[in-house]
């Protein structure tokens, strides 16, 4: 399940904020607007687009809009409850055999999970279950990656292409030295270029690209434990021993709220006794 990932955009109205907090507290709203520049902007934005089109195929640029798209989404995991679900798989499996467990796949939204028990209820062996689902997993990853080079390049181009802008704007300054009252003007106007060109690479587009790297690991960590689950499953090993050999993928802290959370669940079914 995928939620807004409001760290992303939070990040970027705090990063645009601080800038534009840093220019008004300095220069007042005139200097403010000094940083406004659309020629200049549209040659660096114009520019990464440029360099984006030519380094990339047709197929891969499609996928730009929907890889800025999921830097705003958020991977759900609850890991504990992965775990939980395996157990109860397991539980059935042994108790009414694998062909039970269709029932059990309706209530399941993860595509993954499902794949990996239809396998197992189809009577694949292990080791290929592992690899069709490890075939997949490493798809996934490509895929993943293909679109992170789209940010990463544009987060190598703008700044390059900033400086361009500048190159232009200082060719066009010399041209007018006769009036040194211009020079001023058009050196600020100059550096602007260089300047939108290091906040779009480092505030918009490497953060982008490295949010989706650590999305990419978090999503197949997940998927390596649903593997073992789904062979736990189909070996038919005994539920505690399932949940416990799972468990060891938790963190200490999740490991932490889980027995605490279990030990609310003892308390408050002693009390009902009582």
């Amino acid at each position: 399940m995928k939620r807004r990932d409001i760290l992303t955009s939070s990040g970027i109205v705090f990063g645009l904020l601080m800038i534009s907090y840093g220019i008004f507290s300095s220069a007042g709203l005139f200097g403010f607007l000094s940083f406004v520049d659309v020629p200049s902007f549209i040659i660096v934005f114009g520019g990464v687009i440029a360099g984006i089109l030519i380094n990339f195929n047709v197929s891969q640029v499609k996928l730009m809009g929907r890889v800025v798209r999921e830097s705003f989404k958020k991977n759900h995991y609850d890991l504990p409850e992965l775990i939980s679900l395996f157990e109860r798989l397991s539980e059935r499996a042994r108790r009414e055999g694998l062909l039970s467990l269709e029932n059990e796949l309706e209530e399941v939204e993860d595509p993954f999970i499902k794949k990996g028990v239809l396998l197992a209820i189809d009577g694949i062996e292990p080791e290929v279950i592992q690899d069709i689902m490890n075939a997949e997993i490493i798809a996934m990853e490509d895929r993943h990656t293909n679109g992170r080079k789209i940010l990463e390049k544009a987060g190598e181009y703008a700044p390059a292409w900033g400086m361009v802008g500048t190159l232009i704007g200082l060719v066009l300054m010399l041209n007018d030295l006769n009036d040194p009252s211009m020079l001023g003007p058009q050196m600020a106007v100059a550096l602007i270029t260089t300047f939108y060109g290091v906040v779009l690479a480092n505030l918009i587009f490497l953060p982008m690209a490295g949010k989706l790297e650590l999305k990419s690991e978090e999503e197949v960590f997940m998927k390596q434990v649903i593997i073992e689950g789904v062979i736990g499953v189909q070996s038919g090993q005994n539920p505690r021993i399932l949940k416990e050999k799972l468990s060891a993928f938790l963190s200490s802290d999740m490991r932490k709220r889980r027995d605490e959370n279990n030990e609310d669940t003892v308390g408050d079914l002693s009390n009902e006794a009582s």
